[in-house]
């Protein structure tokens, strides 16, 4: 196996890959990367972006929703994202629905959010091409208790699920009251989830606030994964100790039963978990370097695709090698490419030359497709902005691969 290949499987194919983009959209996402590419422009963008949303000035709207949100976003509405799924589904690409709103304030947002969610649920039940959708836990629950929830499990011994039961029964009347809204709230969810048959991807969050999270997760898969994976954890691998949380979680499944939904990344809040670290005289969680985030990520997928029958996988990565890997384990096991425990995927406006790929060689595989009001997805945006403009090679990978798609139509 080489980079790039394996089989007669390639991610250079760029026919494949911009077959669904017209030569106006691949000049437009050209542009869009190559000002990416320059620090200067990303940062004087992510600077003046959530001002001059909040301003209400009348060029920011137009010029966002012409460039970074149509690369990136699906649209304002469920029914926009529609065209963005129904051009997907021609192409054998499925769709992972993403309400963008974040950080909401009080009961009665954690309240209309879950709402929102059921909505998503049931829109995405109607879609042929829809099979997932994607949730925060910090949208139905107050940062600060989960916060608080953390620090007081860190402070115990044991299991996961042991310490977090310590904890709640630790919490004030008040405080347990407020828990079990937004233990509800995912329940809710879930149970709708459930009944319409479209799974959940529950969102890794910062380390600060995880520990809850993932035993909220583990609480609704056992709940609901009896049969088949209704709910996926995300578990990002440049912390260095997920690996091994994987292996845990796959033991606590197997000893409860259920079957383990885990979506693999490497991870999105890597800056901003090493400066608190550094401010706070913690060790960082984070890899020491690339290279072990990526062995990690790769030895996660080998671990997962040899217990296939008790894992549910989504290898959700931009990293040719990395969806590579699980498609030559699965050849080297005999797994048929639509195996209902793998699935793949990429973000909406990035990576197509790995999604379409793969789509055309028969796997199972999605874009990760987020939408929401302009302002609210700001947040999301912010991040795609930071992610291409920071990660090597990155933008140049992109840009490369549009180059060459544009000179293929002109030789044509």
């Amino acid at each position: 196996m080489t980079r790039e290949t394996t089989g007669n499987l390639s991610f250079d194919n760029t026919e494949y890959a911009f077959a669904y983009k017209s030569n106006q959209e691949l000049k437009r996402a050209h542009f869009l990367f190559s000002s990416m590419g320059s620090p200067f422009l990303v940062n004087m963008g992510l600077a003046l972006m959530p001002a001059a949303i909040k301003l209400h000035l009348p060029f920011t709207r137009p010029l966002i929703k012409s460039t970074i949100f149509r690369q990136f976003v699906g649209g304002e509405t469920l029914e926009e994202t529609t065209r963005v799924a129904d051009k997907l589904e021609k192409y054998k690409v499925n769709v992972i629905l993403d309400y963008g709103v974040e950080g909401g304030v009080g009961e009665n947002a954690f309240d209309h959010a879950t709402e929102e969610f059921i909505k998503v649920i049931e829109y995405a039940a109607t879609e042929s091409n829809t099979p997932f959708m994607s949730i925060k836990v910090t949208g139905i629950s107050r940062f600060a208790l989960l916060e608080k929830l953390d620090k007081a499990m860190h402070e115990k011994k044991g299991t996961l699920m042991k310490r977090y039961y310590q904890v709640i029964e630790e919490l004030s009347t008040t405080e347990k009251e407020e828990w079990h809204r937004a233990v509800n709230r995912l329940l809710k969810i879930c149970d709708k989830a459930n009944l319409k048959k479209i799974a959940v991807l529950i969102d890794a969050e910062e380390t600060w606030i995880q520990d809850p999270v993932d035993a909220l997760t583990i609480l609704m898969m056992d709940t609901y994964n009896r049969e088949k994976s209704v709910v996926y954890n995300t578990i990002q691998l440049y912390r260095s100790d997920r690996l091994q949380f994987l292996k845990d979680c796959h033991e606590a499944a197997k000893e409860r039963d259920f079957i383990l939904g885990a979506k693999l990344v490497r991870g999105a809040y890597m800056e901003k978990e090493r400066q608190r670290a550094s401010e706070m005289g913690y060790p960082s969680p984070i890899q020491p370097d690339k290279t072990q985030c990526d062995n990690d990520y790769n030895q996660a997928v080998e671990f997962c695709i040899n217990h296939i029958d008790e894992i549910a996988l989504i290898v959700a990565s931009h990293n040719e090698y990395s969806n590579l890997l699980a498609t030559q384990l699965m050849q080297t096991k005999g797994i048929p490419a639509q195996h209902p425990h793998i699935h793949f995927s990429q973000l909406y406006g990035m990576s197509d030359n790995i999604t379409f790929n793969l789509a055309k060689h028969g796997f199972s595989v999605s874009k990760y497709l987020p939408f929401g009001p302009i302002k609210d997805v700001v947040p999301y945006l912010m991040r795609r902005a930071r992610e291409n403009s920071s990660v090597a090679g990155q933008t140049g990978r992109e840009l490369g691969l549009i180059k060459k798609e544009l000179a293929r139509r002109k030789s044509r």
